[in-house]
Parts: C-alpha cells; sequence; structure tokens
C-alpha cells in the first residue's frame, strides 16, 4: 500500500496515543492481566480489599510504573547518593523496591496496607523489610536516607497529602531525600487531558453513590499543588524534567522528578 493511502493522525490523536504508550506499555486485557470483571469487582471495592484483589495480577496492568521512569529515576538519584537505607512508601508489589535496590547499601524497606501487594513483593525481594501499616501514619522516626513513592498519590485526596508527607518527612534522616516522580498533565487540547479529566469525574461519582469510596484521582496532583505540600512539609524541594521519557506536544516534558530534600539541623 503507498503511504499516501494510509491515514495521517492529528497531532491530537498521535499526543494521546503517545501518552498512552508512555503511561501504559501493557495491555490491561492481556491473557495475564485483570479480566473486565475483575477489574470492576475492583473499582466497587475499597482501595485495599481492591488491591488485594488484584495483587497477582497487577505487574500485568499498565498501572505499574513504567520501566523507563524507574530508570530515569534511578539514573538522577545516583547522581545525588550515595544512600544508606530506603524506604518504598506504599509499595506494592516493589516497583520501588526495585529502585532502592539498585541504590542504598544498608537496607530496603516497604510499606503497603494491602496484604496481596506485600505478598507479591515478599515473593519478589526477599530480602527488603516489608511493613504494614497506612501510609498516612508512618510508623518510622529518623530511619532512612531515601524514600521513594511511585503511582501512589491519587490514592490520596489533596487534603491527605500533608499528612503523608509530613510523615515522609519524620520518617528520614537529616539530609534525606523523598523522591517522587510524577507524571505531567496532557495539554487543555488533547484527547488525553479530556480522558483523565473524565475518569475523575467517574470516580467522584462512583464515591458518591457507593461505599466503601475508591479513591483514584488524576487531576488532583498537579505539579504546583505537590510541590506546595512538600513544601509545607518542611522539604525543600528541586524539579527535575526528565526529557528523556519524551515531551508532550506543546513541548513540556511527560514526566518530572521532584527531589525533596529534608533540611539538615544546623543547631
Amino acid at each position: 500500500m503507498c503511504s499516501s493511502c494510509v491515514p495521517q493522525l492529528t497531532d491530537i490523536e498521535q499526543d494521546f496515543i503517545l501518552t498512552l504508550t508512555d503511561r501504559y506499555p501493557r495491555p490491561v486485557f492481556s491473557p495475564q492481566g485483570p479480566s473486565l470483571r475483575e477489574l470492576c469487582v475492583q473499582a466497587l471495592s475499597s482501595v485495599q480489599r481492591g488491591y488485594d484483589l488484584l495483587a497477582p495480577k497487577f505487574d500485568h496492568t499498565p498501572f505499574r510504573t513504567p520501566d523507563g521512569v524507574l530508570d530515569e529515576t534511578v539514573r538522577v538519584l545516583s547522581e545525588v547518593g550515595p544512600f544508606g537505607s530506603g524506604l518504598d512508601v506504599c509499595c506494592g508489589t516493589g516497583a520501588g523496591l526495585m529502585v532502592l535496590r539498585r541504590l542504598c547499601h544498608d537496607g530496603i524497606t516497604g510499606v503497603d496496607f494491602s496484604a496481596g501487594m506485600l505478598a507479591r513483593a515478599r515473593s519478589a525481594y526477599p530480602d527488603a523489610t516489608l511493613v504494614r501499616a497506612d501510609a498516612r501514619a508512618l510508623p518510622f522516626t529518623g530511619d532512612f536516607d531515601l524514600a521513594v513513592t511511585l503511582g501512589a498519590l491519587g490514592h490520596f485526596l489533596p487534603t491527605e497529602r500533608p499528612g503523608l508527607f509530613e510523615g515522609v518527612h519524620r520518617a528520614l534522616r537529616p539530609g534525606g531525600i523523598l523522591a517522587l516522580p510524577l507524571g505531567a498533565p496532557p495539554p487543555l487540547t488533547s484527547v488525553a487531558h479530556w480522558a483523565m479529566l473524565g475518569f475523575d469525574l467517574t470516580m467522584l461519582v462512583r464515591n458518591t453513590i457507593v461505599r466503601p469510596p475508591f479513591v483514584m484521582y488524576y487531576c488532583t496532583m498537579s505539579l504546583p499543588a505537590v510541590r506546595r505540600d512538600l513544601t509545607e512539609a518542611g522539604f525543600a524541594v528541586e524539579e527535575i524534567a526528565l526529557t528523556a521519557l519524551g515531551r508532550h506536544r506543546d513541548g513540556g516534558p511527560r514526566y518530572w522528578l521532584l527531589l525533596a530534600r529534608k533540611p539538615i539541623d544546623r543547631d
């Protein structure tokens, strides 16, 4: 077939496809992934119960943090370290533990409130210390040099983020760093933007009429809002554009890495 006979994609369609393939490299309905019915059951459960159900197939869904984001996070942090002990907040099946294992020389710890996700992480990272706890009430004080959290912020309402970050701040030693990869929102004119907004509105309606709620929102974790919450929790925040992971059609990076450092007490 001649190239002139092939339909050409518009800029908006190209941006939408790139967004999906960058963020979601695995098909949801793959043979190894969850079925539509399983996802519906999960979505009608609480966050904790939903992830207990999804855990055996989670790594075969697009919800796992892409390997490219993990590799770029390691690359940036390797230039900032070295690090002693590491903490993965909301570790799930262990994507953040993979990052910490490559950077920390004094042991790694994962925290999650889903027993099912922790069981998968334990199988993949038997050398890690795994703790079942609510990330909004972390049971640590001054124990870690590096913390990461990957793909979990959408599970916290904006009013809950300050408490989450205060707990991570408390868990870090002076000079310790919280590394937080954050996807930049697609342009307002893109199909991806309206798809994300539609998802959030659907979740809002679902949580209005169904109990318990399943908290997962994409449009509430903008870069300025997250940076503000980190600063108010006591962190000094640096923003690094992960340009190796591509740019949106408007030229903005698709991903940022926030490095939030706990200041060293000079007293």
